[in-house]
């Protein structure tokens, strides 16, 4: 393997270690004539209770460029601190074999498999200093191709029960849960406001209902998917209805603030070809943003396209994000024209301000999930990263509550009565001014 190449495959390596997730559960999986120098299988954060328990067997390696020698091959624990060492360690000597550093937890080499046929493996090791740590396999052996079954286990030790959620996301059933029940309250107050005002509801408010049912179902799904793998090390099939109200609430996400932004059953009651280009754009776009967080989530770094598949889902997103501000735009810049011929300065003006905080409402909400969260869960102590999670739910649910209150069903909502002197105070804003948002 040339030096370059070697360089790329750590580099990605960092890049796997400071995007992966840091959450376990119990992991089977099959290696197939894999010949990266390192592969990184798991990230997970320990207490002083933390134990690593490894089995591999069916191991075979093969080389037609020289002889395999075993004690370059083996499996060890990292640190983030470490793992910016190895990367000097590698700058300085490009033929350097990592499982020879001084920075690595080593847990065990080939040399210690049993003889074949058998050729296999398996031991737990309890973790000596609580840290955030990197499952890791290194392969020294140029040229050579691994094959092997591997079973992985990281947990902390909770008295007599086993954790199978990283030290910082061992709180996350919980908080799932509290954040489902707060949206089944925020149904039932929606389904409340809606029946006072049945004269005054719209298809769109029939469909942001269902928004808050699907983010609902999302939650009570995401606490019971992070309960069992807590107890059991295994989702028990949660996992599945978790991908799929997911996908329900975010196409519905994304379509309410669409239908929201393009003014339709506010301000018209269709909507012009344009705008349906864009739900054509951003639904399967969606679609594969969520089959990309299948694969990132069900699978692990330890695949060779693991961060082909980061990239393509963050892509996606973005593109998603800046689609939907798009048709608001649109909104402002129709009812800025129209203001100059209806002759309804201020309740077009009431109309373009209200436009304009939602357009700040979903730029401040993309980029706080976006950009605020990822550097929370960048910054934040290994053993504090539910906060990252619990900032996420929280700023939704506000974003939640603000959308639903500015759009609520009520007729006075958008069209206030109006006198003499506010509608030449209008005329005067529109006419000497423009309105940017």
């Amino acid at each position: 393997m040339t030096e370059s190449l070697r360089r790329l495959t750590i580099i990605l390596i960092v890049l796997s270690v400071c995007t992966s997730p840091s959450m376990s559960e119990i992991k089977s999986l099959k290696i197939q004539a894999d010949n990266r120098p390192m592969i990184l299988f798991e990230r997970f954060g320990f207490t002083r209770h933390g134990v690593t328990s490894i089995a591999i067997s069916s191991v075979s390696v093969t080389s037609t460029f020289s002889k395999i020698d075993p004690s370059r091959l083996g499996f060890f624990l990292l640190t983030e601190e470490s793992l910016i060492q190895i990367l000097i360690e590698f700058e300085q000597n490009p033929t350097f074999c990592v499982v020879d550093s001084k920075f690595i937890s080593l847990l065990f080499t080939f040399r210690d498999l049993s003889p074949p046929p058998h050729s296999s493996f398996n031991k737990s090791y309890p973790i000596k200093y609580p840290n955030e740590y990197s499952l890791f396999f290194a392969n020294c052996n140029l040229e050579s191709l691994v094959t092997m079954d591997v079973r992985t286990e990281l947990y902390n030790n909770d008295g007599n029960k086993r954790d199978y959620l990283s030290a910082g996301l061992t709180q996350l059933p919980f908080l799932y849960f509290v954040f489902s029940l707060s949206y089944m309250c925020f149904i039932g107050f929606w389904i409340v406001e809606c029946v006072k005002n049945k004269l005054s509801v719209y298809r769109i408010h029939v469909l942001m209902g269902c928004l808050l049912v699907m983010k609902s179902l999302n939650l009570i799904c995401a606490a019971e998917n992070q309960h069992y793998v807590k107890v059991t090390g295994t989702p028990h099939g949660w996992d599945v209805l978790f991908y799929i109200f997911q996908f329900l609430r975010v196409v519905l996400l994304f379509t309410v603030i669409i239908l929201i932004g393009t003014g339709w059953s506010f301000l018209k009651p269709f909507l012009q070809e344009k705008e349906k280009k864009i739900l054509m754009i951003v639904i399967p776009l969606q679609v594969l943003a969520n089959i990309a967080s299948i694969v990132i989530g069900e699978t692990g770094p330890f695949i060779k396209n693991w961060v082909t598949w980061n990239q393509l889902f963050l892509l996606v997103d973005i593109i998603c994000c800046c689609t939907i501000i798009v048709p608001i735009i649109w909104s402002i810049r129709s009812l800025r024209e129209t203001s100059k011929t209806d002759g309804k300065a201020a309740r077009t003006l009431a109309k373009l301000t209200l436009f304009r905080k939602f357009y700040i409402l979903v730029i401040g909400y993309l980029y706080f999930t976006r950009i605020i969260v990822f550097a929370l869960e960048t910054i934040t102590v290994y053993n504090y990263q539910w906060v990252a999670n619990a900032a996420e739910e929280l700023a939704s649910i506000v974003f939640y509550m603000v959308m639903f209150y500015m759009f609520r069903p009520i007729a006075s909502n958008e069209y206030f009565i109006i006198d003499d002197e506010e509608e030449i105070a209008a005329e005067v804003v529109l006419r000497e001014g423009e309105f940017e948002l």
